[in-house]
């Protein structure tokens, strides 16, 4: 009885705070879906009305928004093998004593703490500027053309932009996991013969499963809503080259001051990161009972 009782004692306590989550989250939802049946446009507020599924229609049939769905896709997968495979090699070297360690790895985390915009400004002006960047500088110094990466590869640079932003994140997650190694297992490995590509690909790897596993799921979840890197640098162009799904969003919302298919694009978005989160999720899932 008295259990029962500091139960309903708890939920009661708790349930001020989860209604309030629940507001916050359900009432800007709510409008969302009702806007995106509605045709308003910021520039004729007096012709608003049900349009039924018309925003939907003229959203997914849209050129950009495949173009902008396709790199999305690119931009998610870009960043993941980057922070992956370079997470694993620093956390694997950070993992070894050596001097100045502490410090090391205070500097390999300190951009995970620097603002996106700040960072896309201080990659555009100071390291891919064609003219007065740092990468145009050692190409002048070698003698070749400076490459112009946001003109020319702007969909890359801004994989490199978010991966720079995003590799602390990894690196952290996959050396704690690194530090929870037996080392004996590794010591034994290798007084059996194994070399370190064998010792690494057959009980490194696979004990770093489940961690590369969470850093997929967490950074997906993220990196599907990336936009102030593209505003800062691209704008989404040129064209349509840079354009993801929320800067696609943003153009329709608040510079074309359609709300209504602003609204739709938005939903739509929604549900495909809830596809993408549920089949991460039962990934996860097969993962922790293997």
């Amino acid at each position: 009885m008295a259990t029962q009782h500091s139960r309903a004692a708890a939920r009661l306590m708790i349930s001020p705070a989860v209604l309030l989550l629940l507001c916050w989250m359900i009432i800007p939802l709510s409008m969302t879906v009702y806007f995106s049946f509605q045709r308003y446009n910021l520039l004729m507020p007096d012709m608003t009305g049900f349009v039924g599924w018309t925003n939907y229609e003229y959203f997914l049939t849209d050129p950009a928004f495949y173009a902008a769905l396709q790199n999305t896709l690119v931009l998610v997968g870009g960043v993941l093998v980057i922070t992956i495979i370079g997470g694993t090699l620093l956390g694997l070297l950070l993992n070894q004593p050596f001097f100045g360690q502490g410090i090391v790895r205070l500097l390999v985390i300190a951009p995970f703490f620097i603002m996106p915009t700040v960072s896309a400004l201080v990659w555009k002006n100071m390291f891919m500027n064609p003219v007065n960047g740092l990468f145009a500088y050692f190409a002048n110094l070698i003698g070749v053309e400076p490459f112009d990466f946001l003109a020319q590869a702007p969909l890359f640079s801004i994989i490199l932009i978010v991966a720079w932003q995003w590799l602390p994140f990894a690196t952290l997650i996959l050396l704690t996991a690194l530090q929870s190694l037996d080392s004996e297992q590794l010591e034994a490995a290798e007084m059996d013969g194994a070399g370190a590509v064998s010792r690494f690909w057959h009980i490194v790897l696979p004990h770093l499963a489940r961690a590369i596993t969470v850093v997929i799921l967490i950074q997906t979840i993220f990196l599907l809503s990336v936009f102030a890197e593209i505003l800062v640098t691209t704008n989404g162009g040129p064209g349509t080259a840079s354009t993801n799904l929320t800067y696609l969003i943003y153009l329709q919302s608040l510079l074309q001051f359609d709300v209504g298919g602003g609204s739709a694009g938005g939903v739509i978005a929604i549900i495909l990161a809830n596809i993408v989160a549920i089949f991460l999720m039962r990934m996860i899932g097969k993962n922790l009972d293997v």
